[in-house]
Parts: C-alpha cells; structure tokens; sequence
C-alpha cells in the first residue's frame, strides 16, 4: 500500500494519470476498469524495493496490456544491487541489510526475541 500514495503524489505532480495494479490471489492485476492505451508510457513507481519481484510483476503488466514501461521510481532500493530490470530505475536511497535463513541466524541475532512490527 505504501507505494499507492507515493505514486498518486508523482503523478499529481506530473500531472500524469494514475492508475495502479493490486493483489488478487496473491498476484498484481489492473482492476477498478483500469486500462492502458496501446503504447501508453508508464512510469512503476514504488515505496520500497526488495527482490523486485512485484516491479517486474507491473511491468509485465504494463506490456501485456499494450503500454510500453518508461522506467522505475523508488524511495528505497533495500537489493544491494541485485534488482535489475530492463528499463531505468532510479531511487532516492540505496539500502541494504544482511539476511539470514532461519536455521543460520548469527548467535546474537538469535538471541533476540523475534518482532513484527507490522508496516
């Protein structure tokens, strides 16, 4: 959700239209009616950057349905480098922090109580 009001901002400014995809099932879909002219140049823009994988969702998107993605917008890239995609992405903020699997915690990590903070 945290990338909803961020885009509706750049586009205001842009004074672009705004549109954007949402979960169903677990997957990015274009509903509301929401369509993309043939052609139409789209900017994904997004809150945070992780893996990527919901930017490279939207950007399948944006071609299937006959628009041509003009490039990606980010607050936060949190991939240390390893999201990479084939249109320009630009963020303000690059980021990154260590992962572990659950079964290779460091011991001090491990020692922590474990918190969801929620978003």
């Amino acid at each position: 959700m945290g990338g909803l009001v961020i885009g509706q901002e750049v586009a205001r400014q842009a004074r672009a239209r705004y549109i954007f995809a949402e979960k169903e099932n677990n997957l990015l879909v274009l509903r509301r009616g929401f369509k993309l002219a043939p052609g139409e140049r789209v900017l994904v823009v997004e809150d945070v950057v992780t893996r990527g994988g919901r930017v490279l969702e939207c950007l399948d998107i944006i071609r299937r349905a006959g628009g041509v993605p003009a490039g990606i917008a980010m607050l936060v890239d949190r991939s240390a480098g390893l999201a990479t995609f084939d249109v320009p992405a630009f963020s303000l903020l690059e980021m990154s922090f260590p992962t572990y699997p659950a079964d290779q915690l460091p011991e001090w990590l491990a020692q922590r109580p474990v918190e969801k903070p929620g978003s």
